[in-house]
């Protein structure tokens, strides 16, 4: 078995059907997918369970929910094949995909192999990134909240450069496919990017829940954890993160996340860190706020 796709399924009943057939009319032969049905209550277990019956390449696993990286986990454990890609159940791949894919990888013998995206509207996703990119690179990028190219969809893995990079905890609720590439990253895998298209993504309504200290503080202790073999190296890029999501905060008018959580931050503070992130953890909160939307509004001018 040459390629394992996995599938969380959490109460997508509407969307499976167009998901598994997007994949199984791949001209590409060597794989399976392993769907891991997530405690769902729409009947998705039940429509995981008739494609089972009539497809051999797919196997349906039923859990309690635990959420979609334990979700993912999960199929790691049962998946046979050399190589693993993801998959929202909500989303499509493209033509050959998997073919293309497979290709590129045993073309360059890179560690995971990072395609574009389309979404529903036709747009093409693309980071601009080509061939060999350095995982430092790629870290930081993801660190500073600016990164532009897929994190786990649309990506070809080598299966063991997965293993240990699977274990955020339930109660972050957020960017815990962007930990779980960092965790990849810092292995210093060779990472080979490509301008083809492997993925069609329905982007969501944006999303309204708001950021809470809660789970925030529980990310950055399992990302400071994952970049703590290389501290001196990333310290800098860390604080700078927890700065952008700061920033979220307040461009959400939440000003008492300054006092709750972020005030040790401004004695952290170094020239690796751009000068408008310095200036608005410095300044009073409701101060920030004024300066990151005029810095917002002159960015929209320039354009």
């Amino acid at each position: 078995m040459e390629i394992s796709v996995i599938i969380p399924v959490y109460n997508k009943a509407e969307y499976l059907d167009k998901c598994f057939v997007s994949i199984f009319s791949q001209a590409f032969d060597s794989f399976e997918v392993i769907v891991v049905e997530d405690g769902s209550t729409d009947g998705s277990g039940d429509i995981c369970d008739q494609w089972a019956e009539l497809e051999p390449r797919l196997k349906a696993f039923h859990k309690e929910n635990g959420g979609v990286t334990a979700a993912r986990r999960y199929g790691l454990e049962h998946a046979e094949g050399r190589f693993i890609m993801f998959a929202d159940a909500d989303d499509l791949f493209t033509k050959d995909a998997l073919a293309m894919m497979y290709r590129l990888i045993n073309e360059t013998g890179a560690d995971e192999v990072i395609g574009t995206y389309d979404d529903q509207y036709g747009q093409r996703h693309d980071s601009g990134l080509r061939g060999w990119v350095e995982p430092e690179h790629l870290i930081r990028d993801l660190l500073a909240l600016r990164s532009q190219f897929c994190v786990l969809w649309g990506i070809i893995f080598r299966r063991e450069l997965l293993e240990g990079c699977l274990g955020t905890p339930r109660e972050v609720i957020e960017r815990e496919d962007s930990l779980m590439q960092i965790k990849c990253l810092m292995k210093q895998p060779k990472v080979f990017f490509t301008e083809q298209a492997a993925y069609l993504h329905y982007e969501d309504v944006p999303n309204k829940r708001k950021e809470t200290l809660d789970w925030i503080r529980i990310y950055d202790e399992e990302l400071r954890q994952t970049l703590q073999p290389e501290w001196a190296r990333y310290h800098s890029a860390f604080v700078h993160h927890q700065i952008k999501v700061y920033e979220k905060f307040i461009d959400k008018k939440q000003f008492q996340v300054l006092d709750a959580y972020y005030r040790p931050l401004r004695q952290q503070l170094t020239n690796d860190i751009p000068f408008m992130d310095r200036i608005a953890i410095q300044l009073p909160a409701r101060l920030a706020y004024l300066l990151i939307h005029t810095y917002k509004t002159l960015l929209k001018w320039k354009k």
